[in-house]
């Protein structure tokens, strides 16, 4: 059953602090907890917030559960209150919320599964031209279309299977100060807030058409293996989109500690961190061939390419830190460890191939922190084992050859997108103890 209304509306505050708008935006979250207090929200949307929040409660009636094992018993009851047959807008938002739950347990096949299934039933709804009353109905709208189309591209990335979403043109989410001060059944026009001039999730949302670029980009790099002024002309594209995009933001918006401030003192902290977590992320995906060197003598801008992934690896750790320097802004959802994992992996080629002191100790502090990082996720997250293992499996693979390790293959492409899964580099064979996933001075001893 569910729990008790006071630990049922603290329970769906934590989706709303630490799921909510980071992985995916879904609901109205005043109006939401509104309808909880009343006990107006269906069971189906109730269990499955449950499902990815109940790690994060501190009440006592959890303590006898491992954090990661919370989830379990909601993630049933959502399975069996939900009705796929219902085509409503509410199995849209159930189904994208169940498909969040299994990949937080590293399942991507039953995620890509309910993700698909909300696809359908929301493009058999029609939902960006759905009938509405106000303003606010409409703006639930687009943000439930638009998460299923970001989820979509990297879903479908993990598990090597066509988009299910279509690509139309669609308004843009406003800002969320604005849209925090919508309510139901007016027009809500004249309302007092304080503008934020770049809207948050819109910008997340123009990030993920990029990483959609990226993505089949890095594709079509393994199968194809262009160079040469080919390669130039492709990388030089999507790097000016990235540009591009940066360039574009209102200096309110630009990564600034000052900014981060701002934006935490309004409540909007994790979303900020959020959108850099991508846009530094989608960074490292595109120049990551390039720590390969070697392999791109007739690329003219290779080597600065390097220099753009070790920086958008530097930039992403160091927003993760910020973030969790900052009350109420700490990021822990579950693609906080991948990304982190990936950007660990360009310290260690700086640790191993760098010949500068100061980039040498600034690699190790950094994977020394990130470390911490991990271990600190890893109680939440059932993936977070996972994302160890593959930390090491890289290690292993730097220890069998350093001059290979950073060739984009279809094994370092899976390293890169499929999150969801376990790799091991090749005869590598399996340890449990967890402190032989990753120690520093074996990646010291690479050198050696």
């Amino acid at each position: 059953s569910l729990p008790p209304l006071p630990l049922r509306r603290s329970l769906v505050q934590l989706y709303f602090d630490y799921i909510h708008n980071q992985f995916h935006t879904l609901f109205h979250p005043p109006t939401f907890l509104e309808d909880v207090s009343e006990d107006r929200v269906p069971h189906v949307l109730l269990y499955s917030m449950c499902a990815l929040s109940a790690r994060f409660s501190n009440d006592p009636s959890f303590s006898h559960i491992n954090p990661k094992a919370r989830g379990a018993v909601f993630l049933k009851s959502a399975i069996r209150e939900l009705d796929i047959r219902n085509v409503s807008l509410t199995t849209v938002q159930a189904c994208i919320l169940i498909g969040a739950a299994y990949i937080a347990d590293g399942d991507d096949t039953a995620e890509s599964i309910y993700y698909s299934i909300a696809g359908r039933v929301a493009q058999l709804l029609d939902v960006p031209n759905l009938a509405v009353s106000c303003v606010l109905e409409h703006e639930i709208n687009v943000r439930v279309w638009s998460s299923l189309c970001m989820v979509d591209v990297w879903s479908s990335t993990n598990v090597k299977l066509p988009k299910v979403m279509p690509s139309i043109d669609l308004p843009l989410p406003m800002d969320e100060q604005a849209y925090l001060a919508l309510r139901f059944g007016n027009d809500n026009t004249g309302l007092d807030f304080v503008e934020l001039p770049a809207p948050l999730i819109s910008e997340m949302i123009k990030l993920n058409r990029i990483l959609l670029a990226i993505n089949e980009f890095n594709e079509a790099c393994v199968k194809d293996q262009p160079s040469g002024l080919i390669l130039e002309h492709a990388i030089h594209g999507l790097s000016k989109r990235l540009d591009d995009w940066y360039e574009a933001l209102p200096a309110s918006m630009r990564d600034t500690p000052e900014n981060f401030a701002r934006h935490a003192s309004h409540g909007l902290g994790r979303t900020f961190a959020a959108v850099y977590l991508g846009y530094y992320h989608f960074g490292q995906l595109l120049f990551y061939q390039f720590l390969h060197t070697a392999s791109y003598g007739s690329t003219p801008s290779a080597a600065l390419y390097a220099e753009k992934c070790k920086a958008n690896a530097g930039n992403l750790c160091e927003m993760i830190y910020r973030a969790f320097a900052t009350p109420n802004s700490d990021v822990l959802y579950t693609m906080v460890a991948h990304v982190l994992v990936i950007a660990s992996t360009i310290q260690i080629h700086t640790l191993l191939f760098s010949e500068d002191d100061s980039h040498i100790s600034l690699a190790r502090s950094r994977l020394e922190h990130n470390f911490e990082i991990l271990l600190y996720l890893r109680p939440f997250w059932a993936t977070l084992d996972g994302a160890m293992k593959r930390l090491r499996a890289f290690h292993d693979t730097c220890s069998k050859s350093m001059d290979t390790s950073f060739v984009l293959d279809r094994w370092m492409l899976k390293f890169l997108v499929e999150f969801g899964k376990p790799i091991e580099e090749k005869g590598f064979e399996e340890q449990t103890s967890p402190s032989t996933y990753w120690t520093l001075d074996g990646i010291a001893s690479l050198r050696s």
